[in-house]
């Protein structure tokens, strides 16, 4: 059994105050079963520029909890060396790191982390929320329509290709040696290169079923930008990403079949009616992956 953890939360404009909660009670539970010195534990948030004040004083009440800091830095410095800067932070050889508007809604969620064996485990993550309320919300849609694809056995069949940031445990002198890439400062992929990293350094990625709740889900407008600033990151960093991402092994078959300028000229057409769809109150599913490949060969 693992017997000492360091949980690390990069947080940008998000109360996540509820969150740390949970985990602290958690790892209090595991330090009465096992006795305070037996089982050592820290959570450190690191607020990454944030520009929402309410939020980074609701989350100040981090630092109330014994073994937690909050940690305010003022500028962003963006997903890959914010994780970084929590490796180098934690006082603990094993490091969980979590996405700070996420749930857990598990009792033996760090129970089941320090018993798993292996040097990098991926947890996954499972979709929340009222049907009723997020109906027409298309991250909703999207990530209900994934679930299919995130069990342990799906994950594990391309363990390297499926690691994502959400929830992993690692040991800290990997992600020492082989840190996330700081070029990546926009949203987007930087965990899709590390796990590429690590498949070539010989280093196994294991998957369990042990998620973590998606709760909060973006606007529509808000899911749509972001998704294309992922795209934009894609292209930018498009010869590293070969093998690792579906949409690129799409655009590779489009191209060979010579349906490029096709595809460009269905984005000049549909692009801004498509992204009025899916941006707006009744977004539907199958335009958000066609508007996806449409929008990146337009980068091109």
């Amino acid at each position: 059994m693992k017997n000492e953890l360091s949980i690390l939360i990069p947080c940008y404009n998000c109360r996540c105050g509820k969150l740390v909660n949970v985990l602290h009670a958690l790892l209090k539970k595991e330090e009465e079963k096992h006795g305070r010195e037996a089982f050592r534990h820290e959570i450190i948030v690191a607020d990454d520029g944030s520009t929402d004040t309410a939020s980074i004083e609701e989350n100040k009440h981090i630092n109330s909890l014994d073994n937690c800091r909050y940690v305010i830095r003022e500028k962003n410095t963006g997903r890959s060396a914010i994780r970084n800067f929590l490796a180098r932070e934690a006082k603990y050889k094993w490091l969980l790191f979590m996405d700070s508007d996420m749930a857990v809604n598990d009792d033996s969620f760090i129970e089941r982390y320090l018993s798993s064996e292996g040097n990098v485990i991926v947890g996954g993550i499972r979709t929340g929320g009222d049907v009723s309320l997020l109906k027409n919300n298309i991250r909703y849609k999207y990530e209900r329509a994934s679930e299919k694809c995130r069990t342990a056995d799906r994950r594990n069949m391309k363990s390297h290709k499926e690691f994502r940031t959400t929830n992993f445990l690692i040991a800290g002198d990997i992600i020492k040696k082989y840190p996330f890439n700081e070029e990546f400062v926009h949203y987007g992929y930087e965990d899709v290169l590390f796990g590429k990293n690590l498949y070539e350094n010989n280093i196994d990625i294991i998957h369990i079923d042990n998620p973590v709740t998606l709760e909060d889900y973006e606007e529509n407008e808000v899911f749509i930008n972001k998704t294309e600033e992922a795209l934009r990151t894609l292209h930018m960093f498009e010869d590293s990403m070969q093998g690792y991402s579906t949409l690129l092994d799409c655009v590779g078959k489009i191209n060979s079949y010579g349906l490029t300028t096709a595809v460009s000229l269905l984005y000049k057409l549909a692009g801004k009616s498509m992204k009025r769809n899916l941006s707006g109150k009744r977004p539907v599913l199958f335009l958000f992956n066609i508007y996806k490949l449409c929008y990146y060969i337009s980068l091109k």
